[in-house]
C-alpha cells in the first residue's frame, strides 16, 4: 500500500473562457501522503477551496494532472474514501441529523446494525449528542456545520478535506471540531487537509501550505 494518496503536477484551474476567464489556481505541484496534517492558508479568494476540490476529485484541473496513487479511482466517486467538510451548507433538509450523518455509511454499504452506534459516537465527538432526530431547519449555522463534520468523522475516510470548517463556529467549538478531526485522522492514519484563513487554526496542524492569488508560494515541512 502506497503512502502517497494524491499527487498534483503543475495543476491549474480556470473557470470560464476568453475575457471572462478566471484563473483560480495557477500551476501547482504538491503531494499528500497518508498521515499528513496540512493547513492551507491564505486570504479569501486565493484558490484554497478550488485546490481542495481538485485534491478530492470534485473538480478536475484545466491544466496539469492530479493522480491518486492511494485510491483505485478518483476518490470522489467512491463513498467513504474521502470525507469533505464543505464551506457552504451541505445538509439534506428532508433528512434528520442522524440520517445526514449516516448517509455516506449507507451508500458505502455499512451494516445497518452498526450505523446507529457510529452515528451516535460521531455526534458526541462534536458535542451534539442526543440531537439525531432534529431537522437541519432546527439547527443554528454552527450546529449544522458540526453535523457536517460529524458526517465526515463517521466515515473514517483515508483522506479528509475541510474547507474553512470552523468559520461559523465560536472559539470553543472551533477548537473542539479541529481536535476531533486531528484525532480521527491520526487514529486511522488518514491525511487531513484544512483550508483556513485563521492562523490560530492553522497552528494546530504540523504542516502548512500558503496560497496567494492562486499560487502555492510556500510549503513547510513539520513545524516546530
Amino acid at each position: 500500500m502506497t503512502d502517497l494518496l494524491v499527487r498534483c503536477v503543475n495543476v491549474g484551474k480556470t473557470f470560464g473562457s476568453g475575457r471572462t476567464a478566471t484563473v483560480a489556481v495557477h500551476g501547482t505541484t504538491c503531494d499528500v501522503l497518508r498521515g499528513d496534517a496540512i493547513a492551507v492558508v491564505g486570504p479569501s479568494g486565493c484558490g484554497k477551496s478550488t485546490l481542495l476540490h481538485m485534491l478530492g476529485g470534485f473538480e478536475l484541473p484545466t491544466q496539469g494532472r492530479v493522480d491518486w496513487p492511494g485510491f483505485a479511482e478518483i476518490p470522489a466517486k467512491r463513498p467513504g474514501t474521502v470525507g469533505f467538510v464543505f464551506q457552504a451548507p451541505s445538509l439534506i433538509n428532508v433528512l434528520d441529523v442522524g440520517e445526514n450523518v449516516a448517509l455516506p455509511l449507507v451508500l458505502a454499504g455499512a451494516e445497518a446494525r452498526d450505523v446507529e452506534l457510529i452515528v451516535d459516537a460521531a455526534l458526541a465527538e462534536v458535542d451534539l449528542a442526543g440531537m439525531g432526530r432534529r431537522l437541519p431547519s432546527e439547527l443554528s449555522g454552527g450546529q449544522a456545520q458540526r453535523v457536517a463534520v460529524a458526517r465526515v468523522l463517521a466515515q473514517r475516510p483515508q483522506l479528509i478535506l475541510a474547507d474553512e470548517p470552523t468559520a461559523q463556529l465560536d472559539a470553543a467549538h472551533g477548537q473542539q471540531v479541529m481536535e476531533a478531526l486531528i484525532s480521527v485522522a491520526r487514529s486511522i492514519g488518514a491525511a487531513l487537509v484544512v483550508a483556513t484563513h485563521d492562523l490560530l487554526i492553522a497552528d494546530l496542524l504540523p504542516m502548512r501550505w500558503t496560497l496567494a492569488d492562486g499560487r502555492l508560494t510556500n510549503k513547510t515541512g513539520v513545524l516546530a
